[in-house]
């Protein structure tokens, strides 16, 4: 793909990710693989620079989670702010030139590319127990940035159809000096990039350590393939892999439902975009805490919830003074969303988002609960617990006075939207279960996203572009 692989050579990765050597290697336009990457400690620190990428605003920083969010806003969200194309997500009038559409694109392949140049110099790595780990991780990284793509720049995975519309870009190769950065490649079909994702996040799994500190280990590849399957409607893997993720007992739900987003790496959440006060999306007009937050000096409050949402979906009992009672209440709805103070006070805005240097939590154990109880209900089955059993582990913690005593397939997927709001899982959800945004169907060519129309002039229109684009 001409453009893409130019804008970040193996220098730009080693250059914020490795040892002082590379930054002195020659030439500065391209540099070979086989001179910048020889021992462990280099290919170890190509990886970290993978996750650097990923934790960019671009990807996990901001856009994979609040992109998907904005796609499916009526009746849930509203944007407020200032940039014109996250206005133009949410309203569905993207352009072919669209500014979000568009890095995003360049920086999930760049992170790809990258991924890559590491499985290209694996024998480089002289431990073996280090080599194994980060091929693990290479290809989990590779495998879940193809599955964020797919869902946004192609139609809908369908289980009922055999998928062959344009999905992505499939790379498996590096791409390192400028003839492999100039090839072109088309778009393969979404059935083809799902089964590469399958295939990536299985190896993955083989590779990757139980625990790999706050990297991606076992269970964060098993926990992204629970998510993939079920994506797919692939109803029975989709519960197994999350029922492995549970039963690992590697995870919990905290005590209360705030407590993942305002303490790092807690036992909530399989993997989470590290950040620091140094070091975060937001100090660059950018990031989660930038767009949803509206408290004193944080946010523009962009994000805005829609208050009929809130009110349709969560608990709330107060007394006369006006004072949520807690123990009759959804305490999600006291943790979660809040009045703001800050930019454009007097809305309502969700607090789960409320600090630049907090980390990000991606994937939450409470999502594979989510995902086994839905699974198994679909299929008749109880591997691992009863839906309803599931559903009340999720649902006590934060309204202890709402145990069910029978469960519908409405029940769980209501359980889902409130316990995973504003975090990225909106119009995936509205897609899989074929409903609708506002006026637009599931299936509507306005919900995908436009391929950087720079990537189909550079291929000569080897790179097909999406309708209506």
């Amino acid at each position: 793909m001409k453009n893409i692989f130019k804008i970040l050579p193996l220098a730009a990765l080693l250059t914020t990710a490795s040892c002082k050597k590379v930054l002195e290697v020659e030439p500065q336009q391209s540099i070979d693989a086989a001179t910048a990457l020889q021992n462990d400690q280099d290919v170890n620190s190509a990886v970290v620079g993978c996750y650097a990428l990923m934790g960019g605003g671009a990807l996990y920083g901001t856009n994979f989670l609040m992109l998907p969010d904005l796609q499916g806003s009526e009746s849930y969200c509203s944007w407020r702010g200032t940039f014109q194309s996250f206005r133009q997500v949410a309203s569905k009038t993207m352009t072919r030139d669209n500014a979000e559409a568009s890095r995003t694109w360049i920086a999930a392949y760049r992170a790809i590319n990258n991924a890559n140049i590491v499985l290209a110099n694996l024998t480089k790595v002289t431990d073996a127990s280090l080599r194994t780990q980060l091929e693990g991780e290479a290809l989990f990284i590779r495998g879940i940035l193809h599955f964020e793509l797919v869902r946004l720049y192609g139609l809908p995975y369908d289980p009922a159809t055999s998928n062959s519309q344009l999905g992505v870009v499939i790379k498996t190769t590096a791409a390192t000096d400028e003839a492999a950065a100039s090839e072109n490649i088309p778009r393969s079909t979404v059935a083809q990039v799902y089964t590469r994702v399958l295939t990536d996040l299985n190896a993955a799994i083989s590779k990757l350590p139980d625990d790999n500190g706050t990297r991606a280990d076992k269970y964060t590849a098993l926990a992204f393939l629970s998510r993939v399957y079920l994506q797919m409607g692939n109803y029975a893997a989709a519960r197994d892999a999350a029922n492995e993720v549970i039963a690992s007992g590697a995870y919990e739900l905290a005590p209360i439902p705030l407590i993942p987003f305002t303490n790092k790496n807690t036992a909530e959440s399989i993997w989470e975009i590290q950040q620091n006060e140094q070091n975060n999306a937001g100090q660059a007009n950018d990031g989660m805490a930038t767009f949803f937050a509206s408290l004193p000096g944080i946010g523009r409050a962009d994000v805005r919830m829609n208050t009929g949402f809130i009110a349709s979906n969560y608990v709330t009992t107060f007394d006369l003074n006006g004072k949520l009672i807690d123990s009759l209440s959804d305490i999600r709805y006291r943790d979660w969303y809040y009045v703001g103070t800050g930019a454009r006070p007097g809305n309502t805005y969700c607090f789960k988002w409320n600090a630049f240097e907090q980390n990000l939590p991606v994937i939450r154990i409470a999502e594979m609960y989510l995902i086994r109880a839905e699974c198994n209900f679909r299929l008749g089955t109880t591997v691992g617990n009863t839906p309803l059993a599931d559903i009340n582990i999720v649902r006590v913690r934060s309204y202890p006075k709402g145990v069910l005593v029978s469960v519908t397939l409405s029940d769980i997927l209501s359980e889902r939207v409130r316990e995973l709001a504003f975090e990225g899982l909106r119009i995936h959800d509205i897609k899989r279960l074929k409903t609708a945004t506002g006026s637009f169907a599931w299936n509507d060519n306005k919900l995908v996203f436009p391929i950087p129309q720079r990537e189909v002039d550079a291929s000569l229109g080897v790179i097909v572009q999406n309708p209506g684009y």
